[in-house]
């Protein structure tokens, strides 16, 4: 696991890249494609533009020119022009609908029509194509408006010229590839998003199989010593000498006995926390004085804490602990608590359990200077069947419910909970829960 782990978010990473590459090649080049097939119908609209022009300009003579009023046609031997024979309005009429002949709709343009008279005669000139360009990535499409061969104004006048200025191209090809690149954006972001959440769940996954052979292991010892036990009182309770002596006899039963309830004790808290997991606990909650049921819980630590020399300052100084809370729940949170504090410390442990009112809540805080943890443990200490990696080392008993079980049943009576600690220093929980209004 150590290896293949590393390996698949490798390959998956460069994988990720390699498609993210290969989209952006295909994106330019369709861009590249695109641009070119603008060119190309524009240059078709721009020649559709051009032959209808020409075709009006061919029929056009100084004496049927019907806008033409003047008194001295008759001396009048120049032909009128394109420009002179259509309005602006009329000429962008002819463009727009060659556009949407095309299949080009709502694209912004401007034109002109000039004669190679101003311009002089070489169009393909670098100056010519060039005065109609500028750095906002405008082109520009000229076309000539000949009067067709044979035509009785063939020669007479200069050429006149057709130009088309589209501004602005890249943004309108950007325009119609807009919903391309959303979902290639799209569709690469729900890759990152595949490729996060099965390495997250790669990382769950060799957590939760760390946690589950720590479990074990700490189930094999915790069921161990009193199998062991059990195992040595009933061979002892064969012995003749014991057999007649009822006292031994009392003695090696009890510790049976003894050793059964610890191991049923241990088989409750296993059932417990499936039972947390279905969210199959039921909570009897009554209106409660919560210093009342923090004392209950301070009698069960006395015996483990005077083995370890140690001693409980006890500050209940909240003006008001009537809460809503299950008596059997509330008391086992304040009893798993206390007794953490005694078993992960050293001789001499001072704990300090005290309460006190903030924002309508009553707040239960316990501190100890025990060994306490690090960030990591601090972290996932809420999680169930976790236990701070101790090695070989089982000097300290339990599957890693308690704290576990603690939050679920904060949670439940709709409180919060939360772990600060130094390494070396101790711990301290902090414990909110609302109070009946």
């Amino acid at each position: 696991m150590k290896k293949i782990f590393p390996a698949i978010t490798i390959l998956v990473f460069i994988s990720a890249l390699g498609i993210i590459y290969f989209q952006y090649l295909w994106i330019r080049q369709s861009l590249q494609d695109r641009e070119y097939q603008f060119e190309e119908t524009m240059n078709m609209v721009a020649y559709n533009t051009a032959q209808a022009l020409t075709e009006v300009k061919g029929k056009m003579s100084p004496f049927n020119n019907h806008r033409n009023n003047d008194l001295l046609i008759p001396l009048n031997v120049f032909p009128f022009t394109v420009a002179h024979r259509f309005t602006r309005e009329e000429v962008k009429s002819l463009i727009n609908k060659s556009l949407e002949k095309n299949g080009l709709k709502n694209v912004n343009f401007e034109f002109a029509i000039t004669t190679t008279s101003m311009i002089g005669d070489d169009l393909q000139s670098a100056n010519f194509f060039n005065a109609y360009n500028d750095s906002l990535h405008n082109k520009n499409f000229i076309l000539p408006i000949d009067a067709p061969t044979g035509s009785a104004i063939e020669g007479l006048s200069p050429q006149e010229l057709l130009v088309i200025v589209v501004p602005h191209v890249q943004n309108i090809l950007w325009k119609q590839m807009s919903w391309m690149v959303f979902g290639v954006i799209l569709f690469t972001c729900i890759i990152f998003a595949a490729f996060f959440i099965t390495i997250r769940a790669l990382i769950n996954q060799k957590k939760l199989s760390e946690i589950k052979s720590d479990f074990i292991n700490n189930m094999t010892h915790e069921f161990k010593t009193p199998l062991a036990t059990i195992s040595l009182a009933v061979d002892a309770l064969k012995n003749e000498k014991v057999i007649n002596d009822k006292t031994k006899m009392d003695y090696f039963s009890g510790i049976i006995k003894d050793e059964n309830k610890r191991m049923n004790k241990q088989v409750e808290a296993i059932l417990q926390a499936a039972l947390l997991d279905k969210q199959e606990v039921q909570l009897n909650v009554k209106d409660l004085h919560a210093h009342l049921l923090i004392q209950a819980a301070m009698n069960n630590i006395q015996l483990p804490l005077a083995a370890k020399s140690g001693k409980l300052n006890v500050k209940l100084e909240a003006a008001n602990d009537y809460i809503l809370a299950d008596e059997v729940h509330f008391t086992n949170i304040i009893n798993n608590l206390l007794d953490n504090a005694v078993k992960y410390s050293n001789d001499g442990v001072q704990i300090t359990l005290s309460t006190c009112n903030i924002n309508n809540q009553l707040r239960v805080k316990i501190e100890d200077n025990g060994i306490g943890m690090n960030r990591e443990t601090l972290q996932r200490i809420f999680e169930k069947f976790y236990r701070a990696h101790t090695g070989n080392i089982h000097n300290v008993k339990g599957f890693g419910l308690g704290l576990s079980y603690v939050k679920t049943i904060v949670d439940a009576h709709k409180g919060k909970i939360k772990a600060e600690s130094t390494v070396g220093k101790g711990s301290t929980f902090i414990l909110d829960f609302p109070l009946i209004k």
